[in-house]
């Protein structure tokens, strides 16, 4: 069996950084690699220059071919650019080093500001005090979208946890301060059928503090998700005087409001 670790830190791997915490890594990573690639399509614009015996200024990128201005037939492929770089060093000129590589980094000057709104609606069951989540619509604002599919992901995977926080998990001890929600069958880990289709959509404003005019949208569904079931449990329960209930709001904590009055 193949033996996977993590490894966290390693300078072997990474010469220095401080961590992918707080949805930074298309913001300042992804930044920082822009600012790589660009400078490889500027050296790159400058072998094909040569190459083409044409002005860099008139060498223009497009899809993976260099060409010169106005002349399609006058091009080179990034591929062909990248055999010269490497193993054909002696058709460079002396000021153009040999390789395609850069080295760039990223240091934003302010955080970006994600926003969104998250709407849930629950449906209460009087006798057995279980909650049903009958359908929850969440939209969000990461700027621009690189991968959709991936942010839906993000986002999907955050309501969920957000739901778990809300109604099922719940570190609870007992009298004597032991640990009685110790594993996963206590712990109560959302299920999918304990679940709605979640509906998610997406506003686009590009952020002006870095040049992707991305936003981090890693914790966007776990902190929009929480509060709007909590506030759609408690609605349900305003009649009551409900005003406010400590999470998880396990179907033995509604029951208990319901019948006993009992919003603690």
């Amino acid at each position: 069996m193949e033996d996977i670790s993590v490894v966290h830190g390693d300078t072997a791997i990474v010469p220095y950084g401080i961590g992918t915490f707080g949805s930074r890594a298309t913001v300042v990573g992804g930044a920082a690699m822009l600012r790589a690639i660009e400078r490889v399509k500027e050296k790159a614009r400058r072998i094909a220059a040569h190459l083409l015996e044409a002005s860099v200024d008139d060498i223009v990128y497009d899809q993976g071919r260099l060409q010169v201005r106005g002349v399609p037939g006058r091009a080179i492929t990034i591929q062909e650019v990248a055999t010269t770089a490497y193993l054909q060093v002696h058709k460079l000129p002396q000021e153009i080093e040999p390789s395609l590589e850069a080295t760039a980094s990223f240091e934003p000057t302010n955080f970006t500001w994600p926003f969104g709104t998250h709407i849930a609606v629950v449906e209460i069951e009087i006798e057995t005090g279980k909650i049903e989540l009958r359908r929850f619509v969440g939209v969000d604002d990461c700027g621009r979208i690189i991968n959709p599919l991936l942010v839906d992901g993000q986002v999907h995977g955050g309501v969920v946890q957000g739901i778990g926080q809300a109604l099922f998990e719940g570190a609870q001890y007992d009298e004597n301060g032991q640990l009685i929600t110790g594993t996963l069958m206590d712990y109560a880990l959302p299920i999918a059928s304990e679940l709605c289709l979640l509906e998610s959509d997406h506003t686009v404003t590009p952020s002006p503090h870095n040049p992707l005019g991305v936003k981090g949208i890693g914790e966007a569904g776990t902190i929009g998700s929480t509060p709007a079931v909590v506030n759609a449990v408690v609605d349900a329960l305003a009649h009551l005087g409900v005003t406010d209930i400590d999470m998880p709001i396990t179907s033995e904590k509604v029951w208990q409001i319901i019948h006993k009055g009992n919003a603690r």
